[in-house]
């Protein structure tokens, strides 16, 4: 199997990258029959070096460009089976600073791989998208037939991505799949995000910023369990279909920050209150029963083990994200 992944050196799609050649991920196929094809532009977010540990693998081919360039999709659509396509602008913040580059990717790029990928008769496109696009729910779980409403220019051009996937679906009869996931987190993350800021900062000595009271709630899907459910998505989703990837496991901003000061041995003297960010959301839940019965995806790594690790892995891994934090918002 020929397969695309956009986005294969950044977080996400890092993880999948290194997993799908390590055995780790199923695809229907022998791993010697896999045939894999990174797309990534490489700006500030994606980093080879998030790859060094199958860099020499020879099924690994990795292609430096712009999801926006139709000239290179076309490329590296031809002879495709498959795409996975995670590559996103994904930081709020940065999109409230400058929504253009979001729509340019999200949406725009978006639609240049659907229409690479259509034109090249590839069999099925996978979607990564992201909870955010449905606002803020007050009580309850989204479903998967739940209205759009997104509130920030981030979740508005991802929002726009579905629809698109879902209208070549509708359209032209693709085989399109979207995927949602709900907050993730784990190594290898750009430190903008909230855990390896608030981590990497504290390993510093530093402070972390708390937004308004804190009480913005979130679910947290560590990465190995997203990958999990996307290549699940891949091999079992229903064309046309939309799945939620939840960890199952919420928590408040506060309360996640109270568990990052514990594991980093500092206390609540080193949180900074801060102006709460233009139009948060207050709570994201997504419903997984169709996903669990459908794909067969179950979130496996607890939130406690899985946030221990992730502090460890950022304790031992300095040489990765010191130089990164000139960048990181």
């Amino acid at each position: 199997m020929r397969l695309v992944v956009t986005g294969g050196a950044g977080f996400i799609g890092s993880e999948f990258v290194r997993a799908a050649l390590t055995g780790q991920l199923e695809f229907g196929s022998t791993a010697g029959d896999l045939d894999l094809v990174v797309l990534d532009a490489l700006t500030y977010s994606g980093n080879r070096a998030n790859l060094a540990n199958v860099a020499d693998d020879p099924r690994l081919h990795f292609v430096t460009g712009d999801i926006c360039d139709p000239v290179v999709v076309a490329q590296v659509m031809y002879g495709a089976d498959a795409v996975v396509h995670f590559a996103a602008e994904s930081h709020v913040d940065r999109s409230i600073a400058d929504p253009a580059a979001f729509v340019r990717t999200n949406a725009v790029g978006t639609q240049t791989l659907l229409e690479s990928a259509r034109r090249a008769g590839v069999g099925r496109f996978v979607h990564v998208s992201t909870d955010e696009v449905y606002g803020s729910i007050g009580t309850g779980s989204w479903t998967p037939d739940q209205p759009l409403a997104p509130n920030s220019p981030y979740a508005a051009s991802k929002a726009a991505g579905d629809l698109m996937a879902l209208a070549y679906f509708r359209t032209y009869g693709m085989d399109v799949v979207v995927t949602r996931g709900s907050n993730t987190y784990g190594p290898f993350q750009f430190p903008e995000k909230i855990i390896p800021l608030f981590v990497t900062n504290l390993m510093d000595g530093g402070t972390v910023p708390l937004y308004g009271d804190g009480a913005n709630v979130r679910d947290w899907l560590h990465v190995t369990d997203h990958c999990q459910g996307v290549a699940a998505a891949l091999r079992h989703g229903r064309a046309g279909g939309v799945y939620h990837l939840g960890g199952g496991t919420e928590l408040s901003n506060r309360e996640l920050t109270g568990r990052l000061l514990e594991l980093c041995g500092a206390g609540w003297d080193s949180v900074r209150h801060v102006e709460d960010r233009k139009g948060h959301d207050l709570r994201y839940s997504l419903d997984i029963a169709a996903s669990r019965a459908e794909l067969g995806y179950q979130p496996s790594v607890d939130i406690d083990a899985g946030l221990a690790a992730t502090v460890d892995w950022y304790r031992t891994h300095r040489a990765w994200w010191e130089p990164l934090r000139a960048t990181a918002s």
